[in-house]
C-alpha cells in the first residue's frame, strides 16, 4: 500500500505539481516522446514475444509467420522495429539539446550521466534486437560484432565464445540473445524513472542557461497541454512511417533467411549505429578502433567533469552554437560513410570525421575555459 501511495505521490510530483521554468520551449520536449516511444516498445513487444520462436530454424519463419498470418501482425512488428528508430532519434535530438544549452552541468551531472548510460543500454539492446529475425544482416551484424571482444588482451577469446555460448553464431547464441533483449528494457525503464527523480532534485534547465529558475509555473496544465498536442503528432508520424514507409529505415538483406555460408557484399548495421560503425572502420587497428568506439560514448559521460563554463546555453556563445552545428553535420558525414564502402574516398573521409568528432569535444572544453577566463577577467576590472 506505501508503494502504491509513494508512485502515485511520485506521478502527481512529476506530472502534476512540479514547478517547471516558464521559458520551456518545444526543444525540451524529446524527453516525453522517448517515453513514450519506450512504452510503445515495451507493449509490442510483449505482444511479439507470443509469436517469436528462439530458435535458429525457425526465428526467420515465426517472422515471416507473424508478418503473413497473424493478424495486424504485420503492423505490430513494423511498429516495434520503425520504433527503436525513432526511439534513436528523439535521444539523439535529447542529447544535442542538453549540449546547446548547457544541461550537463553542475548539479545536473548525475543527471545526464545517467541519460548517458541509457542510450548506451538502448544501443546494447537495439543490438540483440537487430538479431532476432535471423536475416542475413542479422546473422553477420552479430558476428562481426561480438568478434570485437576479441580484441580483449588474453581472454578476448574466451569471452566472444561466451557471448556465442559456443564456438560460433548458433542457436545458443540466439536464446542468449533474445533473452537479453527481453530483459533489459525493463532496466532501461527503471533507469528512465531515476532519470526523472534525478531531474526532480536538479530542477529544470532553461534555454537561458540560468542556474537558478526565477519564473517557475506549475507543469499541469501549462505543459501538460503542450506536450499531449506534441505527442498526437509525434504518433501520428510514426503511424505514417509504419503504415507507408515502413521498410525505408531497414536493410532489405534482412528479409533473407541468414545464411552462414554466404557473407553479404557489405555488412551494414542499422543506422543509428552507422556513426559508432564508421569511428570503428576507419581506424586501421582493430583493437584502436574499439577503443575509439568505446571512448566515443566515454567522451560524452565524463564531459560535465571537464567542463564548467559560467556562460551555460549556447545561445549566448556564438562560436559553441557554430561548432555544434559542425558536430551535428559531422555524425551525418561518419553516418553516410559507415554504411560506404571500404575504398576511396570514404576511406579517407572516414579518418577526417573521425578525427573531427574526437577534436569537436577538446574544442568545446578550451573554447568553455577561455570563456570562463575571460568573463573573470571583465569582472576583475569592472
Amino acid at each position: 500500500m506505501r508503494l502504491v501511495k509513494r508512485s502515485l505521490g511520485f506521478i502527481y510530483d512529476t506530472a502534476i505539481t512540479y514547478p517547471a521554468p516558464a521559458s520551456l520551449n518545444y526543444n525540451y520536449n524529446f524527453g516525453i516522446y522517448a517515453l513514450v516511444v519506450l512504452g510503445l516498445q515495451i507493449i509490442t513487444g510483449i505482444f511479439l514475444v507470443m509469436f517469436y520462436c528462439s530458435n535458429a530454424s525457425l526465428a526467420f519463419l515465426s517472422v515471416e509467420h507473424l508478418m503473413r498470418d497473424v493478424p495486424y501482425g504485420w503492423f505490430i512488428r513494423y511498429l516495434h522495429a520503425n520504433g527503436a528508430s525513432f526511439f534513436f532519434i528523439v535521444v539523439y535530438f535529447h542529447l544535442l539539446r542538453g549540449l546547446y544549452y548547457g544541461s550537463y552541468n553542475y548539479p545536473r551531472r548525475a543527471l545526464w550521466c545517467s541519460g548517458v548510460v541509457i542510450l548506451l543500454l538502448m544501443i546494447i539492446t537495439s543490438f540483440l534486437g537487430y538479431v532476432l529475425p535471423w536475416g542475413q544482416m542479422s546473422y553477420w551484424a552479430a558476428t562481426v560484432i561480438t568478434n570485437l571482444a576479441s580484441t580483449v588482451p588474453f581472454f578476448g577469446q574466451k569471452i566472444v565464445n561466451w557471448l556465442w555460448s559456443g564456438f560460433s553464431v548458433d542457436n545458443p547464441t540466439l536464446t542468449k540473445f533474445f533473452s537479453l533483449h527481453y530483459i533489459l528494457p525493463f532496466i532501461i525503464l527503471a533507469l528512465v524513472l531515476l532519470h526523472l527523480a534525478l531531474l526532480h532534485q536538479a530542477g529544470s534547465t532553461t534555454p537561458s542557461g540560468w542556474k537558478k529558475n526565477i519564473d517557475e509555473i506549475p507543469f499541469h496544465p501549462y505543459y501538460t497541454i503542450k506536450d499531449f498536442f506534441s505527442v498526437i503528432i509525434f504518433i501520428a508520424i510514426i503511424i505514417f512511417f509504419v503504415s507507408f514507409i515502413p521498410n525505408s529505415l531497414g536493410h532489405p538483406d534482412n528479409y533473407i533467411p541468414a545464411n552462414p555460408d554466404q557473407t553479404p557484399d557489405h555488412i551494414v548495421p542499422e543506422w543509428y549505429f552507422l556513426p559508432f560503425y564508421a569511428i570503428l572502420r576507419s581506424i586501421p587497428n582493430k583493437l584502436l578502433g574499439v577503443i575509439a568506439l568505446i571512448a566515443s560514448i566515454i567522451f560524452l559521460l565524463i564531459l560535465p567533469f571537464l567542463d564548467r563554463p559560467i556562460t551555460r546555453s549556447a545561445i549566448y556563445k556564438p562560436f559553441i552554437a557554430k561548432l555544434n552545428v559542425l558536430f551535428i553535420a559531422d555524425c551525418f558525414v561518419l553516418g553516410y560513410i559507415g554504411q560506404s564502402p571500404l575504398e576511396e574516398p570514404f576511406l579517407f573521409l572516414g579518418y577526417l570525421s573521425t578525427f573531427l568528432y574526437f577534436a569537436y569535444f577538446f574544442a568545446f572544453i578550451i573554447v568553455n575555459r577561455l570563456d570562463h577566463f575571460f568573463i573573470k577577467a571583465v569582472r576583475n576590472i569592472v
